[in-house]
């Protein structure tokens, strides 16, 4: 224990005894206790299908920062669980490495009428158990991601596409009108039996995809998954894929170093920098797709000085973000040049956050505010650093008279009715938006393009209301050419960004640690990567 904790201070994780033993009830104490003393090269492969350098086979274990409580996404869609969740359930199509659409189940996806999609599904495609996906699979799944309470994906649709069956392979998507990106859209819709489908996050089922579900624990976020010999496409390198989580990082630095987890993610800058020394482990880094801010809660009642923009551009001006930058992200973040990150195609640089204290206090005096008090909530793990990074910003509002508190709500609690203004009142979320199209409309129509009807059941990015906005982004959703499309997006990032939505935004580039064991993981911009091509060398 001695050597685990040793090397928990000298990464500076500040790991607790507490955290440590909770690991080791997770994955075995005897092993991982062994592992951390003699430092092994990892999980040991099956040697059952020869894994090897240029062979398949073997196992890897995955140990992510947060519980993944399904494996579908329905609700649950941070970045690091679409990794996991599509080698067990597949969509139409996916995301690919240069962030363009793919075909998966679809053997064709095409726009054959300016509101008319026309999808053929691949021959001989099929489930785990052998039984067929289906054209009523594929209808019963994109209702049921509409009728959950605060989906996560059916907010980034403009409308709800109808389904209309034309024969047992081939259907067609209508919408009021054209939505030019549903092909990139409906990769996030996974596919699952129609019988046992539920407007709900699965806890269990089966799915299409190159690995299957030997056991599941969603309590513990604990998976065993198995390659699916039975994959209708090519097999998975791997023979076993071990899941579970850690929500302390220290816990899972130990996991990495001792041997027993293979792969984690989302590391904080200290982290990456004690792993780089290591000679058996490889740090992965990828400039991200993925916003995180923090965020106005536009709900306030009138008069209630957030609901001033000016206000809202004044209190940014107090965040030093440079320093947050270079002393808590050791550089692996970069601070936002507009409403949704510039990896994305149709982003338009609308300006930066800049740090100027005495503007911040001249302009709060030039709107009549003082002694104003916020609330600052966010979910554990949300973004690496949170607590630090949340402590710091009290301080520098602080110096410009603002006083701030911190309300962090636990992985797996309440932070759902929080953002909806039903567990109680706040001023600023900090919380992280993946993106998982590559497509800067996907973040301009989830967060920005509320509408009344939406506020009426807080299905409403944090109550965003705009209808100039929400027409803009509605009226390039349904642009084909591709010029005209691209000029109003950036109308209405421009108009975003005068409303001043955040007190600070910035993307994260995605760093994952693995050990050398583990190769050909190709880590993508969206932050995820195809299981079924990782492999591992002993």
């Amino acid at each position: 224990m001695s050597e685990i904790q040793k090397f928990a201070d000298s990464a500076g994780t500040g790991v607790s005894r507490r955290a440590v033993l909770q690991f080791l009830g997770l994955v075995g104490a005897s092993t991982a206790l062994g592992g951390a003393v003699t430092a092994c090269a990892g999980p040991q492969s099956s040697g059952a299908s020869g894994a090897g350098a240029g062979g398949s086979g073997g196992k890897v274990s995955i140990v992510l920062n947060r519980n993944l409580v399904s494996l579908d996404n329905k609700l649950n869609q941070y970045d690091a669980a679409v990794t996991v969740q599509r080698a067990v359930r597949e969509a139409l199509t996916r995301i690919g490495p240069d962030l363009k659409p793919e075909l998966v189940l679809a053997e064709s996806f095409e726009l054959t009428k300016p509101t008319v999609w026309t999808v053929k599904l691949r021959s001989g495609i099929h489930y785990s158990d052998k039984t067929p996906v289906t054209v009523e699979d594929v209808e019963t799944a994109l209702k049921l991601y509409f009728q959950v309470k605060a989906g996560y994906v059916a907010s980034q649709f403009p409308e709800q596409p109808a389904f209309a069956k034309v024969d047992d392979s081939t259907f067609t998507l209508t919408t009021k009108k054209p939505v030019v990106t549903l092909d990139s859209l409906m990769s996030n819709i996974l596919i699952t039996p129609a019988k046992a489908n539920k407007a709900e996050e699965l806890g269990d089922g089966i799915g299409s995809g190159p690995f299957k579900v030997a056991s599941a624990d969603s309590g513990t976020g604990t998976y065993r998954l198995v390659r699916n010999d039975d994959y209708w496409g090519e097999k998975a390198l791997l023979e076993e894929v071990n899941v579970s989580y850690q929500e302390e990082e220290g816990a899972r630095v130990i996991a990495i170093t001792s041997g027993q987890a293979d792969i984690i993610d989302t590391i904080t800058p200290e982290s990456t920098a004690a792993l780089k020394k290591k000679n058996d482990i490889d740090i992965v880094q990828e400039e991200g797709t993925r916003l995180i801010h923090l965020f106005y809660n536009f709900r306030k009642p009138a008069g209630h000085p957030l609901t001033n923009p000016k206000v809202r551009e004044a209190l940014s001006h107090a965040i030093d973000h440079d320093a947050l930058i270079k002393s808590l992200m050791n550089g692996l973040v970069r601070s936002a040049e507009g409403v949704v990150p510039k990896t994305l195609s149709g982003f338009v640089k609308t300006g930066e956050y800049t740090y100027d204290p005495a503007k911040a206090k001249a302009m709060l005096a030039a709107e009549g505010v003082s002694n104003l008090s916020l609330l600052f909530i966010w979910e554990e793990s949300e973004f690496a650093g949170a607590a630090r990074v949340m402590e710091a910003i009290v301080t520098m509002l602080g110096a410009v008279g603002v006083k701030a508190t911190l309300k962090q709500i636990p992985k797996g609690g309440d932070i759902n009715s929080w953002r909806r203004g039903e567990a109680g009142d706040w001023d600023v979320l900090g919380n992280g938006y993946g993106n998982q199209t590559g497509l800067a409309i996907t973040n301009l129509q989830g967060q920005y393009a509320g509408t009344a009807a939406k506020e009426k059941t807080r299905d409403t990015y944090q109550g965003f209301v705009f209808p100039e906005v929400t027409s803009l982004t509605d009226q390039a959703s349904a642009e084909p050419d591709i010029a005209k499309r691209d000029a109003l997006l950036k109308q209405a990032q421009e108009k975003i960004w005068a409303l001043w939505p955040a007190l600070w935004a910035w993307t994260p580039d995605n760093v994952l640690a693995k050990r050398k064991r583990v190769t050909t993981l190709d880590l993508s911009a969206t932050n995820s990567y195809d299981l079924s091509k990782v492999k591992v060398a002993d």
